[in-house]
């Protein structure tokens, strides 16, 4: 079906997302790797949709972070089971602007603020009392008005997708796939996948 716009097609799948799968119809499963291709893969939150990509936000420091900065190629998936429906994509992951980062940030709890300067996320923890103990002294530290900027270690990426997928279960696993590949002046092809 030439013409279609995959993104207009994940918006509408979104929607639908949103409206009826029961818990967090944003999160989507995050592969990234290191440059000699040994792979990893969380789920993280999609926080941002559209023409731009897919995004998220992350602290640098962290495992995905430090495997972004030095291979910065990812795919993710996102799988809505009440739907019955998929979709995965892979391209270059691309840091957003301060000013996104800043907005999204702000955008956080208080707590969820304070947890991104009090985490050194990814790296070992002798013990959880000791998470929670920097938590206090980073709550004491801002105090009970005082305002939680941004961490410099922490930002967000966009997934810029060159491939995606839709797959939408059909019975026998007859299954339904729409495969759209970007084109070099930025338009994308569409075609169908075997079940």
């Amino acid at each position: 079906m030439p013409g279609t716009d995959p993104f207009a097609l994940f918006a509408e799948w979104m929607a639908l997302a949103e409206a009826e799968e029961i818990n967090d119809p944003d999160a989507m499963a995050l592969a990234t790797a290191t440059p000699d291709g040994r792979p990893s893969v969380r789920m993280v939150l999609m926080r941002r949709h559209g023409p731009e990509g897919f995004g998220f936000f992350t602290n640098l420091e962290s495992r995905k972070g430090q495997e972004i900065a030095a291979n910065p190629h990812g795919a993710l998936c996102i799988h809505w089971k009440s739907l019955r429906k998929q979709v995965r994509a892979e391209g270059p992951l691309v840091q957003v602007s301060d000013a996104d980062a800043d907005a999204y940030f702000q955008s956080r709890s208080r707590n969820s603020r304070i947890g991104a300067w009090a985490s050194d996320q990814s790296r070992p923890l002798d013990r959880r009392e000791t998470f929670l103990d920097r938590i206090a002294e980073t709550k004491a530290r801002f105090g009970e008005e005082g305002e939680v900027g941004r961490p410099p270690h922490w930002s967000g990426f966009r997934l810029v997708p060159d491939r995606i997928e839709f797959w939408e279960d059909g019975e026998f696993r007859l299954h339904h796939r729409r495969l759209f590949v970007r084109q070099a002046d930025g338009s994308w092809n569409e075609g169908l996948l075997y079940p």
